[in-house]
């Protein structure tokens, strides 16, 4: 049992005693006890007493949590949220219960595969605020949902869930998470392709912040997704103006921030939550919105300026990462125009490459064009050219090629026809077009709005 006169290094060390340690001997089961010095408050307290009792048992919590997260735990994590708030929480100020509830929770970003659980969990804690009446927990509660349901490209709950949390939050007047939860609804629809919507979504949330002071974070992922839209537009000038002020927001604070520490409660996995968002101590964000600044250059066909954008001064730090070399190799697999070297940096750099869908779809489009700047540059010099030395060149499937060339026929990239028979391209000079039909065309019809009009006349006058 916690006494008054305990103090909080003794009930951390309680919070780390053998019985839910399994490093020192025990096994964690979901259902264990939790340490004496969360498990109540003794009755007969002071005011003074109490809240020191209370602040003793916050601190025990927070350290519990950190232990579990350490132990990759997630189900013992879950169970200390879950246990908690029927003795602790519920007897705390709301605004400490959500700060210790958001605290825990952001825990499981550290817990490898416990996405499950941690979707578990929040549903189980939205439905007990719910109960408890606890609006605003309910929806930072809700937001995070929403969150991670878009993470995992789950778009449909996701909206159901932003859809209700937006007729809440119109009626409360809360433009802070407001800001937040229409900026969700903009990513989920650039998630489902709808770019009208997302830009709906992306204007109101920009209203909604224009007349709140917005945390540099938000502000931050403001920018990032005003950005990926305009990308999305082939406006890559004004998607780079996005990026370029969210790379120097998140690249100053992660500089001036002060090391997480940790035995810290809040941000002991690198990010302290502010109005539902987080700043990014890691360099994270920063990094995101350098790489979305790289890929802008290279897609305006200015990939040698990649060299001088990485060496001011914010961008030093992030230089020899793995995520900016991989926009580097890119970056100089089109200014070769090397086919073989871009899809060798798409193979060594898969994860960095593959895993945001937003350069992803760049880079497949940035493919598309290079691989046409190829193919037009070996058939050019010739009037008939076979299909198999083609493919041969580009180090692509006859089927492949056969299917670009055809692609950019129909476009008029140039004229020619396929002769699958003789497995042969036919290539066309590009002839002027005669416009003396067009002419005689557009002089007949000047010819017969005047005689319409001499004939007007006629009628009037007789």
């Amino acid at each position: 049992m916690a006494s008054a006169s305990q103090t909080p290094a003794d009930l951390l060390a309680l919070a780390a005693a053998p019985w839910h340690n399994p490093t020192k001997g025990r096994t964690n089961i979901p259902g264990y006890p939790l340490p004496p010095a969360i498990a109540a408050t003794p009755p007969n307290l002071t005011p003074e007493a109490h809240a020191q009792v209370l602040r003793e048992q916050e601190a025990a919590l927070l350290q519990l949590g950190s232990l579990y997260r350490d132990q990759q735990n997630a189900e013992g994590l879950a169970k200390v949220i879950t246990l908690s708030r029927g003795f602790f929480m519920s007897s705390t100020a709301k605004a400490k219960t959500a700060k210790l509830i958001r605290t825990l929770l952001n825990h499981f970003g550290a817990i490898a595969n416990s996405t499950e659980t941690q979707i578990r969990v929040l549903e189980d804690n939205i439905a007990w605020a719910k109960k408890e009446k606890r609006i605003f927990l309910k929806h930072s509660l809700e937001t995070r949902l929403a969150s991670i349901h878009l993470d995992l490209h789950h778009f449909r709950p996701a909206l159901t869930l932003i859809e209700g949390l937006l007729t809440e939050l119109k009626r409360l007047d809360d433009k802070l998470i407001l800001t937040e939860v229409h900026l969700l609804e903009s990513k989920v629809y650039r998630g489902v392709g709808n770019v009208t919507k997302a830009k709906a979504a992306l204007t109101s949330a920009r209203t909604s912040a224009a007349s709140i002071y917005t945390p540099p974070p938000l502000q931050s992922a403001l920018d990032i997704q005003s950005g990926i839209l305009h990308a999305e537009e082939k406006d890559y000038k004004t998607a780079y103006s996005y990026f370029f002020e969210a790379f120097e927001s998140q690249a100053s604070a992660a500089s001036f921030a002060p090391a997480p520490r940790k035995d810290a409660g809040e941000g002991a996995d690198g990010a302290v939550p502010v109005g539902g968002e987080q700043i990014d101590t890691e360099g994270k964000g920063a990094l995101e919105a350098l790489k979305y600044m790289l890929l802008c250059k290279v897609m305006l066909n200015l990939p040698e300026d990649v060299h001088s954008l990485l060496s001011i001064k914010l961008a030093l730090k992030y230089a020899q990462l793995r995520d900016v070399e991989s926009m580097r190799a890119i970056a100089r697999a089109h200014q070769d125009r090397n086919l073989a070297d871009f899809e060798k940096a798409l193979r060594d750099y898969k994860d960095e490459l593959s895993s945001d869908p937003t350069i992803r779809s760049h880079l497949a489009a940035l493919y598309d064009t290079l691989l046409e700047q190829n193919l037009l540059r070996i058939v050019e010099p010739y009037s008939v050219v076979e299909l198999e030395y083609v493919s041969e060149c580009v180090g692509q499937g006859r089927q492949a090629v056969e299917a670009k060339l055809s692609q950019m026929i129909l476009d008029k990239v140039f004229h020619g026809v396929l002769d699958q028979g003789r497995g042969c391209l036919l290539v066309f000079d590009d002839t002027e077009a005669d416009t003396t039909y067009a002419t005689a065309i557009d002089t007949l019809q000047q010819v017969g709005k005047v005689v319409e009009s001499l004939y007007a006349k006629t009628v009037k006058i007789g």
